[in-house]
């Protein structure tokens, strides 16, 4: 199973991922808890707020986007988490525009 944390936002826009592979971890069996106490159907959207930080999360097949306040409980230990075990790979939308899609992943997403 992987996780992908993606944030985007901030002053400058741009974005940084972070990627785990669950089953790599020695405490697997904690990541799988926590996933599934996740809120994944409760997130409310997310409001624009200019300058602030967005986070996508991603397992398939569940995906949620989080306004930074948002971010709270088991969101915030997953997101840390993730940060904690994961180099960040940084990007920049394409276009300049395009601030709603992250860089590709390097390796293929395997589902929840």
């Amino acid at each position: 199973m992987d996780v992908i944390v993606s944030r985007s936002g901030g002053l400058a826009g741009l974005w940084v991922t972070w990627h785990v592979h669950v089953d790599e971890q020695p405490d697997r069996d904690d990541w799988y808890l926590l996933i599934r106490e996740l809120p994944w159907e409760e997130p409310l959207p997310v409001p624009p707020e200019p300058d602030r930080y967005t986070y996508r999360i991603r397992c398939e097949p569940h995906e949620a986007t989080l306004a930074e306040r948002q971010l709270t409980g088991p969101w915030r230990t997953l997101v840390d988490r993730v940060q904690e075990r994961s180099e960040p790979e940084r990007g920049r939308p394409a276009n300049g525009s395009d601030r709603t899609r992250p860089p590709s992943s390097r390796r293929p997403r395997r589902g929840c």
